[in-house]
């Protein structure tokens, strides 16, 4: 397969999702600011994919990782992660998350630890800028991941390039870790 990422619905609506597994990068982007917020999430072993109002849900284990892109001017910065709104929030205190704070003061804040999902998970369908990509799980799955964080971190989210590069090997230790592989 010479296909490294797809727009996820439409490789489900071409019935070409990997039920072998594959790794899943959804965005969210804010439309008033830079922020942005990233899920990762690997699968493996898929007995079901089903298409609902939602979103798709695959009937599987995952491993997600959690990424948050905070531009400086953010008023609420001091606010805990899972504490905060739901466009802002991902499910984490700032002591599970690994912070790059960049040189014009954004910060990417990376899961230490990959989130187990049992028996289920769903992915949401996007709105508006925001996307979700299913990357094969090829032999270069890290270089791919990779290359599109430090481009996405940096073109979106504002975090310049020597810092989301940081930020993308950081992103990288994560995925490694995953279990279900």
């Amino acid at each position: 397969m010479d296909v490294k990422a797809l727009d996820l619905f439409q490789a489900y609506n071409e019935d070409k999702l990997p039920r072998d597994g594959g790794y899943i990068v959804s965005s969210f982007f804010n439309t008033r600011s830079k922020y942005s917020k990233y899920e990762i999430v690997a699968y493996n072993g898929v007995k079901t994919i089903y298409l609902t109002k939602e979103g798709l849900t695959f009937q599987t284990d995952g491993n997600k990782v959690f990424i948050l892109s905070e531009p400086a001017i953010y008023s609420k910065k001091y606010i805990e992660p899972f504490r905060r709104d739901t466009e802002h929030l991902i499910p984490h205190r700032f002591s599970e998350l690994e912070i790059v704070t960049a040189s014009n003061q954004t910060r990417v804040m990376i899961s230490k630890k990959p989130v187990i999902t049992y028996s289920s998970f769903t992915i949401l369908r996007p709105t508006g800028v925001n996307f979700s990509l299913i990357f094969y799980n090829r032999d270069d799955i890290f270089e791919n991941l990779n290359y599109f964080f430090v481009e996405t971190l940096s073109k979106e989210a504002g975090v310049p390039k020597s810092d989301a590069k940081k930020a993308g090997e950081k992103i990288l230790e994560v995925v490694k870790s995953f279990s279900i592989w």
